[in-house]
């Protein structure tokens, strides 16, 4: 179908931090918007925000003043539902409560045109239980913004049931007209950008459950290891742990019951503690003003300093390639243990092998201190008391962390030698519990199982999945590029590994993943 013609008109219903965003982004794109508030105080602070939103864009170089200027003049603050009848596309950005849409719904039906289409900004309602609501299901769709919307370059487009062609051509127009990559999702909870990102948080309280690690090292392994902008436990802080928890029982109720999707006891405590994040002045962290919540992250350690010392790394994924190309960078002698022979034994053994082999490397050089990667198999699995276990995600030369894990058994001097060993790369190091993929690795290949849940099941398409989770969620890259980048195989095979530890059916793996791998393709 042809992209739909522009509105003339845009109505926005509700004048808070999305609504009057929402406006914004309206007037300008040259749409005359109609702004809409039951309550009169919270349209004239939605009116004023709009006009700062338009300045500070100015002042910044974002558009011309004149530009700004003149989207001014087409903001008009609606006192009445009726006044928005003459708009062809409304967005309703009221709170998120289903009857209150519902209502909306129903009295837009009324008010607007048999053509007008209807948008829901919901996050978390399925737009299905909002359009038979309307009189016209067809004529109804979601657009999902993200938060704030001037600024975030992303919409979420979603189909419901009964949405028809020309409400999903509209909203795809408007959103471009509006500066946005628009990807399209079918109707679902979390719809695609809030399902394929859930893995973040949820497996961050899974190995805090489990103790893997604390809530603090979980967050600098994943900014400092992974890239992330802020951790998963940061996160919950700044939306809220009990707004966090609320979808997660959303997700459980729609879902019936899925277990990738199980609300976690420790936000249950946290909610009922009062510990609520930022707004409360603490949640896994404490808010004192003028006080950083955690220290700066430390700069890398320099790299180098490897004096030509023999390094076996064994293996063929890319983790392995990269991990010798990294450490022949930092002035090691790196190779594969096969091309050691004769005398030149070599002085550390990194088996860096996944799926993790059969044989027992160490048994071929009896003795070397030696590390062992923990991706489908942890440590303690490993029949090797004496290893230290260890974890990174390719691409390695962009990792700025190294993960290293012992066993009570593991020498001291073993795991002196691997910690400057990684240091010596240009690595932080980050000593954390036993387990498979360790902290990092666990909660992105949960990412990118998920996405491939979501893609064999035609929630959306691989493109969408990235671009929604690095434009919508700030993430450094999306799981499908994770996936490609760490490989597949590698991916599966730490999935296969929690459930072989753990038994626990949140770690299935998704079929569009594991045929991915056996035909050697992709997630698409």
């Amino acid at each position: 179908m042809a992209a739909a013609e522009l509105p003339r008109a845009l109505g926005v219903v509700g004048a808070g931090t999305m609504g009057a965003g929402i406006a914004q982004l309206g007037v300008i794109a040259g749409l005359d918007t109609y702004m809409h508030d039951p309550v009169p105080e919270a349209l004239e602070r939605g009116g004023e925000r709009v006009h700062r939103g338009l300045a500070k864009g100015a002042e910044r170089g974002r558009w011309p003043e004149e530009v700004a200027v003149e989207a001014e003049t087409r903001l008009v603050l609606a006192a009445s539902l009726d006044e928005l009848a003459e708009c062809e596309l409304v967005i309703e950005a009221a709170p998120e409560r289903i009857e209150l849409k519902r209502e909306l719904f129903e009295r837009l039906s009324d008010v607007c045109g048999p053509e007008t289409v209807l948008a829901s900004n919901t996050s978390s309602i399925l737009v299905s239980s909002l359009a038979s609501a309307a009189a016209r299901p067809e004529n109804v769709v979601g657009m999902h913004f993200f938060n704030p919307p001037p600024l975030m370059h992303l919409v979420e487009v979603i189909a419901a049931t009964h949405t028809g062609e020309r409400a999903l051509e509209m909203a795809k127009t408007v959103g471009d007209a509006m500066g946005k990559r628009v990807i399209v999702a079918s109707d679902g909870p979390g719809f695609l950008v809030n399902r394929c990102g859930r893995p973040f948080g949820a497996e961050a309280l899974r190995l805090l459950q489990e103790r893997v690690a604390t809530y603090e090292q979980i967050d600098r392994i994943c900014r400092l290891g992974g890239g992330f902008r802020m951790g998963p436990f940061e996160l919950m802080d700044l939306v809220g742990i009990d707004v966090g928890f609320e979808v997660a029982l959303s997700f459980d109720a729609q879902s019936f019951g899925e277990p990738r999707w199980k609300p976690n006891m420790l936000q249950a405590r946290m909610v009922a503690a009062g510990l609520l994040g930022r707004k409360t002045g603490a949640g896994w962290y404490r808010y004192e003003e003028g006080e950083p919540h955690r220290p700066e992250d430390p700069a890398p350690p320099a790299a180098g300093d490897g004096r030509g010392r023999r390094v076996a790394i064994d293996g063929a994924g890319e983790l392995a390639r990269g991990l010798r190309a990294r450490a022949a960078s930092a002035g090691f002698d790196a190779r594969e243990p096969g091309d050691f022979g004769g005398e030149e034994e070599p002085e550390l053994v990194v088996d860096a092998s996944v799926p993790a082999p059969v044989s027992d490397l160490g048994e071929a050089v009896e003795g070397v201190p030696t590390a062992l990667v923990c991706a489908d198999t942890p440590l303690h699995a490993r029949g090797e008391p004496d290893a230290c276990g260890f974890h990174l995600l390719a691409p390695v030369e962009h990792a700025g962390l190294a993960e290293l894990t012992r066993l009570p058994s593991t020498p001291d001097s073993v795991c002196e030698e691997f910690e400057s060993f990684f240091r010596a790369l240009g690595l932080h190091t980050e000593w954390v519990g036993d387990g498979p993929g360790l902290v990092l690795g666990r909660i992105v290949c949960q990412l990118v199982n998920e996405a491939a849940f979501a893609i064999g099941e035609g929630v959306g398409s691989a493109a969408d999945v990235d671009a929604g989770l690095t434009l919508g969620l700030n993430h450094p890259r999306g799981p499908v590029e994770w996936g490609r980048r760490i490989g597949l195989d590698h991916v599966l095979a730490t999935v296969d590994g929690l459930w072989e530890e753990l038994r626990d059916p949140r770690y299935r793996a998704a079929p569009l993943l594991r045929r991915a791998v056996a035909t050697g393709g992709d997630l698409v």
